[in-house]
């Protein structure tokens, strides 16, 4: 099944900083752009940033996963091995803040994945991640995950 690209809508309080973060330092590609909002290719999905007012960003909760606390409002992309590194490796040289450093969970299991959080400049929080098994990213194991 070759699924068709997601698309997603974020609040964020100023468009400038979310273009460097995007456009820039992640290095989406820009599509379109109007006074309050602008998309881009997010690794073949298509993400709009709205501005919107300080006050009404929404608060961000917290789940733990696998001895840290994940923010449970958040989306990224599933990446390739190589590619993973890579980004890590940007954002590393950009000197960005990561909000969960890069780490294996699940090691050893069927969905052994490495993974790390940023957040944008709205505090909007991605996670990127890649598998050790690109092919089963919903496989389970049989046990119950922490």
């Amino acid at each position: 099944m070759n699924p068709l690209p997601f698309h997603l809508a974020l609040p964020v309080d100023d468009l400038e900083k979310a273009a460097a973060f995007y456009g820039d330092l992640l290095e989406c590609e820009q599509g379109r752009r109007a006074d309050r909002w602008i998309d881009y290719n997010f690794w073949g999905h298509q993400l709009v940033v709205h501005k919107v007012a300080p006050e009404l960003l929404p608060p961000v909760a917290h789940n733990p996963v696998d001895d840290e606390e994940v923010p449970a409002s958040h989306f990224g992309a599933v990446l390739a091995w190589t590619d993973f590194d890579a980004l890590v490796a940007r954002l590393r040289r950009a000197e960005v803040d990561f909000v969960i450093e890069p780490t294996t969970r699940f090691a050893g299991r069927r969905g052994e994945q490495r993974t790390f959080f940023v957040s944008d400049p709205a505090g909007n929080h991605l996670e990127f991640k890649c598998f050790r098994n690109p092919e089963m990213p919903f496989a389970t194991d049989g046990l119950d995950y922490p």
